[in-house]
Formats: C-alpha cells, structure tokens, sequence
C-alpha cells in the first residue's frame, strides 16, 4: 500500500482565485482538497468577498506596507469551510518612482502555515512611494490596486512552492 500521501494536506481543484474589487476575493468553483488526509467542507463560489482582515499565523490584524516594500498574502481555508489568510515577511524593494512599485530586491517569504491550513493561492503586493500605508482591507489604501499598490496576479496552487514566483 501506498502511504505516502498519509496525512497529507493540499488543494485539489483549481478555484479560479482572482483579486476581486477592492480588496476583495473571487473564486469560480467550490473549493475541494484534504488537511491532514482528511477530506475539507468545500466553500461555494465567491463574488467579491471581503477578504479576511485577521491573520491565521498571529491572531492579530496584517501589517501594513510602508513606502517601497513588499509581502506576500496566502489565501486558503480551514477543515470547516472558513476563507482565512496569512501574510509572508516584509521586504524592502527598490526605490520606486512615484505610484510606480520598485523592483524585488528579495522575495518576501511565505508564513509559516497552521496545521489547519490548505492553499488555495498566494498574492504578492508592493508599495511605491506615494502609497501611504497599504493595509489590506482597509478603506482607500487598503485596496488590491489602490494608488502606488501593486498586487499580482493570484498564483493559485494545491500546495506552496518553495518559494514565491516574483516574475
């Protein structure tokens, strides 16, 4: 028998994770996968749903961007359905001009996930120097794209790389 699989957490669909409006999130199909080889409750189609304001790692709320800095926003969901988020480190970029991003000078990282975690995707944002303090979920610079806010697209995954895709 093959146990290599046993206890295994991962996604098993694609969920069509997209930024939605705001900072907001989107999906197309429910979602499906395992968290420590057992089977998840599936969590229905999203449309513009906020995204969670509480990171799963701390407890606490995400830490805000300052001018010309990067991090990394994994999204997934626990074994009874519930959308969460963690955030991955903050790194500093280049220099940006304006509402323009700077470039990675180091990838931020990924968070360190709970037991009770499985990846639907991850999103990287960085800030320019006009940004402010980008907070995600927060009104005006709180947005996926708000001014001086640059956030790729969601790279979505059954389990995390080794590292995020920067390019």
């Amino acid at each position: 028998m093959n146990r290599n699989l046993e206890g295994a957490t991962f996604g098993t669909i694609k969920t069509g994770l997209i930024k939605g409006t705001t900072s907001t999130l989107t999906t197309t199909v429910t979602s499906a996968g395992m968290i420590g080889g057992k089977y998840v409750s599936g969590v229905t189609a999203l449309t513009n749903s906020a995204a969670p304001t509480t990171d799963i790692v701390t407890g606490a709320a995400f830490v805000a961007l300052t001018d010309n800095q990067a991090t990394v926003f994994v999204v997934g969901q626990n074994a009874a359905g519930t959308v969460l988020m963690a955030q991955g480190s903050i790194e500093a970029t280049q220099i940006g001009v304006t509402t323009t991003a700077g470039d990675f000078i180091l990838a931020p990282q990924f968070p360190i996930l709970p037991d009770n975690f499985m990846v639907w995707g991850y999103v990287l944002c960085r800030t320019a120097p006009s940004a402010g303090n980008f907070l995600l979920g927060t009104a005006t610079t709180g947005d996926w794209d708000a001014t001086g806010v640059t956030s790729s697209q969601f790279v979505q995954c059954g389990v995390l790389p080794d590292r995020p895709v920067t390019a």
